[in-house]
């Protein structure tokens, strides 16, 4: 399918600004701790540092939203999806694209569009003393959005393409937390079957 392509470009480019993302924890936690120790060394603070910690904290869940997607690590509820085939799992997935996370991903830009275009152009400032442009922050929720849509297109070409065999589905398992969780399962099995030597304590 020549949409792979496409879905392969969104992938690694999601994937990209994920990692450059993730590094804004690191940025609050240094401006967190460098705000606590002006306060209690001087005496003083700002809004400024204040609101400067939760843009960096709205960065990331906003532009690591879709490369959480990419790498299948959102929380997943799989209470009916582990009692069906690999197929029925699939279409579940393309079901799920089509009639929950594009309406709202499409209404979510709707709206966040004339939300981020008001505060840019009126050049916003929070209203609170010292405090900052209150416009990158929106824009952040629109860059996410975007970013997530994208993400979207690029998951329903990928389980287009594995439903009609034209790609092997090599990251369904759940990410990390389905590895973790059928590691656990594996262990506790083992520790149901092992035989133990009598008059040994059980492990």
């Amino acid at each position: 399918m020549p949409l792979l392509g496409l879905s392969r470009f969104i992938d690694a480019f999601n994937e990209r600004v994920g990692k450059l993302a993730a590094w804004a924890i690191v940025a609050a936690v240094v401006v967190s701790s460098l705000n606590a120790i002006v306060r209690k060394v001087f005496g003083t603070s700002s809004n400024a540092w204040l609101e400067l910690q939760w843009y960096l904290f709205g960065a990331v869940f906003m532009l690591c939203a879709a490369w959480t997607l990419k790498a299948n690590e959102h929380i997943r509820i799989d209470i009916l999806s582990n009692r069906l085939s690999k197929r029925g799992r699939d279409l579940v997935d393309v079901f799920g694209h089509l009639f929950f996370l594009l309406p709202f991903v499409a209404v979510m830009l709707y709206l966040s569009t004339p939300f981020f275009l008001h505060s840019f152009e009126s050049g916003e400032v929070s209203t609170n003393a010292g405090g900052l442009l209150i416009w990158p922050a929106k824009g952040l929720i629109l860059a996410g959005f975007f970013l997530l849509a994208l993400q979207w297109l690029s998951e329903l070409i990928k389980r287009i393409a594995i439903l009609t065999g034209h790609l092997e589905d090599s990251g369904s398992a759940g990410g990390h937390h389905a590895a973790a969780e059928a590691e656990a399962e594996r262990l506790v099995a083992d520790l149901v079957i092992e035989p133990h030597a009598p008059g040994q304590p059980r492990p």
